[in-house]
């Protein structure tokens, strides 16, 4: 049953936060949306491989859709941000999912076939958010 498999897996959490460890990432709560919104290096990524519309590449379109935007938002939102270079679709998008955890992005470019996303997702959850989460930089232990 779902509550047996809940139980099982959390000994194991426990175990991880009991023992101390090298990366404080398992410490970290998970990010949301509004976390990552705040480094503008990897904002700036995202718009570039989110934003441009191709007719097979999946884009900011088919996550925000996904998530519940109606046909009228999607046009909407398009319109408002066209020829913009301070308004991008991608980010009116996450904001407005400012919420939702990363995770849950991380989701959607696995549905949609977007590795690209999905590793720079990955390896800013492992990377840079710890010590983000932390308000200090990144030291490794000498």
């Amino acid at each position: 049953t779902t509550n047996q498999s809940q139980e099982e897996d959390c000994p194991k959490q426990l175990q991880i936060l009991a023992s101390p460890c090298e990366k404080c990432c398992c410490l970290a709560p998970p990010p949301k949306i509004s976390d990552l919104m705040n480094d503008k290096d990897l904002l700036d990524s995202l718009r570039l491989k989110l934003d441009p519309n191709h007719c097979t590449i999946k884009n900011w379109k088919n996550f925000a859709s996904r998530w519940g935007m109606s046909y009228d938002e999607l046009t909407l939102l398009e319109h408002r941000t066209q020829g913009s270079l301070s308004h991008s679709p991608t980010q009116e998008f996450l904001l407005r999912y400012n919420q939702k955890t990363v995770t849950e992005l991380t989701e959607l470019c696995r549905i949609y076939q977007r590795i690209d996303v999905l590793r720079l997702l990955q390896s800013w959850i492992e990377k840079d958010w710890p010590s983000r989460w932390q308000g200090e930089p990144n030291i490794s232990a000498a």
